[in-house]
């Protein structure tokens, strides 16, 4: 179910409670969300997973993402999040897709080559051709 990009970074579609201690397992100790609220009436509601999330000792912080695109805070927000944590991360959306990218965008800011980011994202099964401009822009900030 999740999807590893980098030793320390998973993806996952949309996770459920049981997910979360599939993820304590793992060694995950922070998720973070990035599926806005009521986007579908099937997923799990965020204070929900952040619950099981506490519960299991892994850190939670939600990121929401929606079809619209990503805004600069997003960007910030998902890089001091990945900045900050101290073991390995599982980000999730509805298909893992925005969370890969939103990843993507954050490393990039953080100055890592879009190539390599391409590369293991694909490794992965995601595409980051919808953002590789913005990977450039942004990386080209953090130079």
């Amino acid at each position: 179910m999740f999807k590893k990009l980098t030793d320390k970074i998973l993806v996952a579609p949309q996770i459920d409670c049981a997910a979360v201690a599939a993820a304590a397992e793992q060694g995950v100790t922070l998720i973070i969300n990035n599926r806005p609220e009521d986007e579908s009436a099937d997923q799990t509601p965020g204070a929900e997973i952040e619950a099981a999330a506490k519960a299991a000792g892994i850190a939670y912080v939600a990121i929401p993402v929606t079809h619209a695109g990503f805004a600069e805070w997003q960007v910030t927000a998902m890089a001091d999040a990945l900045d900050k944590a101290e073991g390995k991360v599982l980000a999730y959306c509805r298909s893992g897709t925005r969370s890969t990218l939103l990843w993507a965008l954050a490393r990039a800011s953080r100055g890592d080559h879009p190539a390599v980011l391409s590369e293991q994202a694909a490794d992965a099964g995601y595409d980051l051709s919808p953002v590789t401009a913005m990977m450039d822009m942004v990386r080209g900030r953090a130079s």
